[in-house]
């Protein structure tokens, strides 16, 4: 893939991790905030709902802004 020097092909901004817009947005993985592992999950979340590390067992709400941002606070 040939360098975008705008940033385009980065996959944050074609929202590869998530689907749709603002709190509607659905997330395919994270990276827990405790141990910085990254977790995929297979099953898409997005706000409100529960999702748990794989690899320390902390479990979090998922909380996701109008602007499609997500925040994961513990349970």
């Amino acid at each position: 893939m040939p360098y975008d020097p705008h940033g385009l092909d980065d996959d944050d901004d074609r929202g590869a991790k998530g689907d749709g817009d603002g709190q509607q947005r659905r997330f395919s993985d994270f990276d827990c905030p405790d141990c910085a592992a990254n977790n995929p999950y297979d099953d898409k979340f997005g706000d409100g709902d529960e999702v748990r590390c794989y690899y320390c067992g902390q479990l979090f709400r998922a909380q996701v802004s109008d602007g499609g941002k997500l925040r994961l606070k513990e349970v």
